[in-house]
């Protein structure tokens, strides 16, 4: 019971750590779209911030795989991938961020993907005392009259401080001097500007000059300073100072103004009269470049733009403008410009997620790139919408907040047809006219194995002459893949062929990625003439598509065969054994034959006979196809007895091949009187000739014995026809009724033959006397009444190795 409480609880613990990431992601959704955090400027790069991964509520090992990052026009911050911190990349000024805004504060955007999320996240930057005071010149050049009241004020221009809060400029102290003490005023805008004020009469006989030092004071910790030379020259009497006619001038400009557009005039007077009276007119700085965008004109006041307006830079601007007379007196008026909204800029489209590869088999629905519009304009001209130009399969949904948009597939996709889109997107704002702006997004679709291989042909027919080279390439197939890469890639191999039970290996192989085929030995058209493979094209894709065709390889033939002489039966020297012609042969007498067959087939095994050399090239004939020697006349007593005859046996291939075989022919009647001419032809030692008599010797012994059994046979055959059955009746009839007789022998191919060979390399003679194929008359030679004859059929029944007729043989006529 114990054990089953605990696989029960041990399931349970599972089960939670399973859902345990679900149930968080869910949450994760669920929290603020926006996370703050506030650092100070200036931060060294690589800074922490913040864990924005646990902020999020997201898991630090899943950080890879979500790809968490910062999106933003410039990368002041990266978030690490080990440990999901937010940390500083780059310089973060905040006065070169926000400018003299209160609070600086960028908006960035974090993505996390698998799933997609899009997390808001507000940073803001608080300023430190990182820029002093400054004027923008070292020295202040003042004209004053020595009939200058006390009380009298003179505008020193204001000092600039990037800074903001309790770190800008807070106060001015000024050198200490008997004659002059400083008043700091306010502007509507806030910034402080200083005023000089005289304290006691000025006498220029006196002193003609004083030197003053005024000093600028930030609020931060430790206080910044700026310091700024004051010059005053003491001049003549004028005891009027110009007088503005409003300390304050208020005008509101459109962006779009051109340069050299009038913007305002101002206008001062002077109760003096002559040069004390004449006004000229000043810009003086206020520290936002109004120096370089306007300008004022000396004689008149008239103001006038001398470069672009842009609201989206700065919305309004703070000019200085002085009138001094001639003697020096000025006057110090403030001018507001506050500048008006245009429909200047286009809307921008900036891409937060893009796939820029998209699989063909993928849903319609399927998330492609996530993108976000922005217009720096206000109002109605900053509204902007989006649409998806053209008739592509694609379409875009908007978030919940309308500058977010989703880019969804929707419809089939197929990458046979189009393997690209160049997807163009448009955002529209709804200023007057319309500014748009369209950026392009190229997709390429991935491929998925869904095409077989195709061969170019059904099938294929090759023709291979025999003794081709081994490995030598004898075919090619092709097969195309219209997928890609793997999907398209296309490998070659043999499932069957109708060469068994021969090993296929041993015949072909087939390169698996070129598709030729290969020979593995040399093919022998005697052996094999045709063979039929059935090949298979397959891709690499998963699973694998396959095709198969069939391959029929046909083997030519070759000459290379040379005709083989089949009889007479050759001996080392290519010659034959003697034949023995009788000398009565008349005109016609077939004396022998050459046999003989080429392997080979058509033109190749068509064979000639031709006669090379002769003793008598007149004495003999031979048939050109038949290959059948005869005697072309009857001898006469001045032809020689033995005769050579050189037969060339030649085929009818390109180049022909051919055979030779040396025919010995001796023209004798009987044995004896052959015997002479062998004996001289192989007379070449003693032991040659001691070896022929004695089988000599031997076969006349035996022939002599068979002949005396013949005889004896003969007498006992007729006695007992012509005496009393009964005395003789011991004597069976069967025994003269079959005499041992050897059997015809017929080969088929060679008809006739009278031979008597003398093989070399036996060193001794053997005898062979052919029969007709009409009759068997191996009686008539038992009883011929010459005894060569009856050896002639004895040596039909010798032992195999001492018979050399191959063939069937022709009596001798």
């Amino acid at each position: 019971m114990a054990q089953t409480v605990q696989r029960l609880l041990k399931a349970q613990v599972l089960r939670w750590q399973v859902l345990y990431p679900f149930f968080a992601s869910l949450f994760c959704r669920t929290l603020s779209e926006h996370i703050r955090y506030s650092i100070p400027e200036e931060m060294e790069k690589g800074s922490v911030v913040g864990n924005l991964a646990k902020d999020l509520g997201l898991n630090v090992w899943d950080l890879p795989a979500r790809k968490l990052r910062v999106n933003g026009q410039k990368q002041h911050f990266t978030v690490s991938t080990q440990s999901g911190e937010l940390l500083v990349s780059d310089r973060i000024d905040r006065e070169h961020l926000c400018g003299k805004k209160p609070v600086c504060a960028l908006t960035l955007e974090t993505v996390a993907e698998n799933p997609l999320n899009v997390f808001h996240v507000i940073m803001e930057i608080q300023d430190i005392n990182d820029n002093p005071p400054h004027f923008p010149q070292n020295g202040i050049n003042l004209q004053i009259s020595e009939l200058s009241l006390k009380g009298s004020r003179f505008g020193l221009g204001s000092a600039v401080d990037p800074d903001v809060g309790v770190n800008s400029l807070q106060s001015y102290q000024l050198s200490s001097n008997e004659h002059f003490s400083l008043v700091v005023k306010e502007s509507p805008d806030g910034r402080k500007y200083p005023e000089l004020v005289m304290e006691k009469p000025l006498d220029r006989e006196k002193q003609s000059s004083h030197h003053l030092v005024l000093m600028a004071l930030d609020g931060g910790d430790p206080v910044l300073s700026g310091t700024a030379q004051i010059r005053i020259n003491v001049t003549d009497a004028n005891d009027n100072p110009p007088v503005f006619s409003q300390d304050f001038y208020r005008v509101s400009l459109r962006e779009n103004l051109p340069p050299g557009s009038s913007v305002l005039r101002v206008k001062a007077t002077d109760k003096d009269e002559g040069i004390n009276a004449e006004i000229t007119y000043f810009l003086k700085t206020t520290g936002d470049n109004a120096l370089n965008i306007f300008n004022v004109d000396p004689q008149n006041g008239e103001i006038k733009t001398q470069d672009h307006l842009d609201f989206e830079d700065t919305e309004s601007f703070t000019l200085g403008v002085e009138a001094r007379d001639g003697g020096g007196m000025a006057a110090e008026c403030k001018v507001i410009l506050e500048i008006l909204d245009e429909n200047d800029n286009n809307p921008e489209v900036t891409f937060t997620s893009v796939s820029s590869t998209i699989a063909e088999d993928s849903v319609p629905g399927t998330v492609i790139a996530l993108f976000k519009t922005e217009d720096r304009d206000s109002g109605v001209n900053g509204e902007v919408t989006c649409y998806v130009e053209g008739n592509a399969p694609f379409r875009l949904e908007s978030s919940s907040k309308n500058y977010y948009y989703k880019l969804l597939t929707d419809g089939p996709l197929d990458r046979e047809q189009i393997p690209e889109y160049n997807i163009t997107v448009t955002a529209t704002d709804k200023g007057n006219p319309p500014l748009s702006t369209s950026k392009t997004l190229t997709l390429n679709i991935a491929d998925v194995n869904d095409n077989h291989p195709v061969f170019l042909q059904p099938s294929y027919v090759v023709y291979v002459p025999e003794n081709n080279p081994s490995a030598a390439s004898i075919a090619r197939v092709s097969a195309s893949d219209s997928d890609l890469e793997g999907n398209g890639r296309v490998s070659y191999s043999i499932v069957s062929s109708d060469l068994a039970p021969l090993p296929l290996s041993s015949y072909v192989s087939v390169n698996g990625h070129s598709g030729d085929i290969f020979a593995q030995r040399s093919f022998d058209y005697e052996q094999v003439r045709t063979f039929e493979l059935t090949l298979q094209a397959c891709d690499s894709g998963s699973p694998a598509l396959c095709a198969n065709v069939t391959l029929r390889v046909f083997v030519l033939d070759r000459n290379d065969n040379a005709p083989n002489i089949l009889y007479p039966a050759l001996g080392p020297d290519r010659s034959a054994l003697f034949d023995m012609v009788p000398r009565s042969a008349e005109p016609g007498y077939l004396v022998s034959k050459v046999v003989a067959v080429d392997a080979d087939s058509g033109h190749n095994a068509w064979l000639a006979y031709r006669v090379l050399q002769a003793t008598d090239p007149g004495l003999f004939s031979l048939g050109l196809r038949t290959g059948e020697i005869r005697t072309a006349r009857a001898l006469t007593d001045r032809d020689a007895a033995r005769h050579r005859l050189l037969v060339s046996v030649q085929d009818g291939g390109q180049p022909p091949l051919s055979a030779t075989v040396a025919l010995h022919l001796v023209f004798a009647d009987s044995l004896q009187e052959a015997l002479p001419e062998m004996k001289e032809e192989r007379s070449s030692t003693s032991e040659f000739q001691s070896e022929i008599q004695f089988y000599l010797v031997i076969a006349l012994t035996i022939i002599s014995i068979l002949f005396l059994i013949t005889v004896i046979s003969a007498i006992i055959l007729r006695f007992r026809r012509s005496s009393n059955p009964k005395i003789l009746g011991c004597f069976s009839p069967d025994l003269y009724s079959k005499p041992t007789i050897p059997p015809c022998y017929e080969d088929g191919t060679l008809p006739y033959s009278n031979q008597l060979r003398l093989p070399s390399e036996l060193g001794k003679y053997e005898f062979t006397f052919m029969k007709s194929n009409d009759q068997c008359s191996v009686g008539q030679n038992f009883l011929s009444n010459s005894p060569f004859d009856a050896l002639a059929s004895y040596s039909s029944e010798m032992p195999n190795d001492l018979q050399s007729n191959p063939a069937g043989n022709e009596k001798v006529s």
